[in-house]
């Protein structure tokens, strides 16, 4: 009767283990990681991405993640993001699409109503790069004047068409702060006109004819060839309320093509653009 008792339990503890853990399956997925279900082609290379994921929004980081996999970028800037949602973005990209990145933080405000956490240790909030490629020499920088939230770039080298190339992210102040914004491109465009080879993503919160924009204009081109500082009219909106708020600046690149993907995760748009990589 022990004999069979011991038979028994040892079942049972066997059953209890293929229903808490599910069917056995090779690799990582033993240890509690998600292999890939649905996973997409490799990275596109020379492709780069901004996207204002937008926070406070009710949207599911998977859900997110599946909208960058579409298009597979090589380095990704993402605003309005907290660490712990970038994070789970990138484990993500990884676990469900086979897509690994590196990430660097720019985080510049502590808001636990943004991000959660504990009052006294509330989540991070700002800025956000994800890589392909290694990256190296990341600087921090919050502007001197945030406008109503404090603001900021994060700034990496890495390697985009075999070469070293300088990126940049950032997320300027509100709308309505123009003189703020203009302290802000200052600061910015004094840092990228120390790079031959830039990148400059990110939200500027201002169409491209507003008075402040001039000195990034003066450093760097948009992706988009018919889109000027002076031709308001011809660049295609990247915000649900048509205004074009999100850029892709290249100095001493030249873009092949662009696209503004609509989504339902937030009030930006993608903006991803393919680089000629010579």
């Amino acid at each position: 009767m022990l004999g069979r008792g011991t038979q028994f339990l040892a079942g049972a503890l066997t059953l209890a283990c293929v229903v808490l853990v599910g069917p056995s399956a090779p690799g990582d997925a033993l240890f509690g990681r998600a292999l890939p279900v649905d996973a997409v082609r490799d990275i596109v290379p020379n492709r780069v991405m901004t996207w204002n994921i937008c926070n406070p929004c009710e949207a599911s980081n998977v859900d997110r993640a599946a909208q960058i996999a579409e298009y597979a970028p090589q380095v990704i800037g993402l605003q309005e993001a907290c660490v712990r949602d970038v994070e789970a973005i990138r484990d993500d990209l990884e676990n469900l699409h086979g897509l690994v990145y590196h990430v660097e933080y720019g985080t510049v405000l502590q808001s636990w109503g943004r991000c959660g956490g504990v009052p006294w240790s509330p989540g991070a909030f700002g800025q956000a790069i994800l890589s392909a490629a290694p990256m190296t020499d990341r600087v921090k920088v919050e502007y001197p004047d945030g406008g109503s939230e404090d603001r900021g770039y994060v700034a990496v080298t890495t390697m985009v068409g075999g070469r070293p190339v300088r990126v940049f992210n950032t997320h300027l102040a509100q709308r309505r702060q123009e003189a703020v914004r203009a302290k802000q491109v200052q600061v910015l465009a004094a840092a990228v006109a120390r790079h031959e080879r830039a990148i400059v993503l990110g939200d500027f919160n201002a169409v491209p004819d507003a008075p402040e924009l001039a000195p990034m204009w003066a450093q760097a081109s948009d992706t988009d060839t018919r889109c000027q500082a002076s031709s308001i009219g011809t660049c295609e909106p990247t915000t649900d309320w048509n205004s074009k708020f999100d850029y892709v600046f290249l100095r001493g690149i030249a873009p092949l093509l662009r696209r503004v993907q609509p989504t339902d995760y937030s009030d930006h748009h993608l903006l991803y653009t393919d680089l000629d990589p010579t």
